[in-house]
């Protein structure tokens, strides 16, 4: 049965995109291999992501995973063209449920802040993943912003680092 992982790269102040959802900021950081990050991307069966995700991720530029990874896709649109490669549904839990489907054992990773929000929200959220570099953004889109929330408890499944990289590896409590 597959599992719901988020799995971002955040900066040390916890922003997992610059102002303005942009991510230019990670060029260059990921200097060499990780061992974490192949075989996650191993391990992948599916991909579920948000619209502000999904528009950058149809370019040449915005391949998933730099282009390292192909398959199945789901973005959760209701207003979005539809581009090759993506399938668009119109509700979270519809595209975990497909996603899951499709990726049998494998991981369902999750791209984007508030679409992996919303998975933790509605009960799908199994993993986190979070990869932690090495530069301080002092604004824009947090890793997990929950205002009013209560805490998200968390339980380390693996810890580690890869150059100047840190992994951390989480089950949602």
């Amino acid at each position: 049965m597959a599992k719901v992982l988020y799995h971002i790269t955040m900066s040390l102040d916890g922003f997992v995109a610059a102002p303005g959802d942009d991510m230019t900021w990670l060029s260059g950081l990921h200097a060499g291999p990780n061992p974490v990050v192949e075989r996650v991307i191993d391990g992948i069966g599916a991909i579920v992501m948000g619209h502000h995700t999904y528009a950058p991720a149809t370019t040449a530029e915005g391949k998933v995973y730099g282009g390292r990874w192909e398959g199945p896709i789901f973005v959760v649109t209701r207003s979005a063209a539809p581009s090759p490669g993506f399938t668009l549904v119109p509700d979270l839990a519809e595209a975990v449920s497909e996603a899951s489907a499709t990726a049998g054992d494998g991981y369902v990773a999750v791209l984007g802040a508030a679409t992996a929000r919303r998975c933790y929200e509605a009960g799908l959220l199994d993993e986190v993943l979070v990869h932690v570099a090495p530069v301080l953004l002092g604004d824009g889109v947090r890793l997990f912003e929950r205002r009013g929330g209560a805490p998200v408890r968390l339980e380390a499944l693996e810890l580690s680092h890869a150059g100047p990289i840190l992994n951390g590896w989480y089950r949602v409590v």
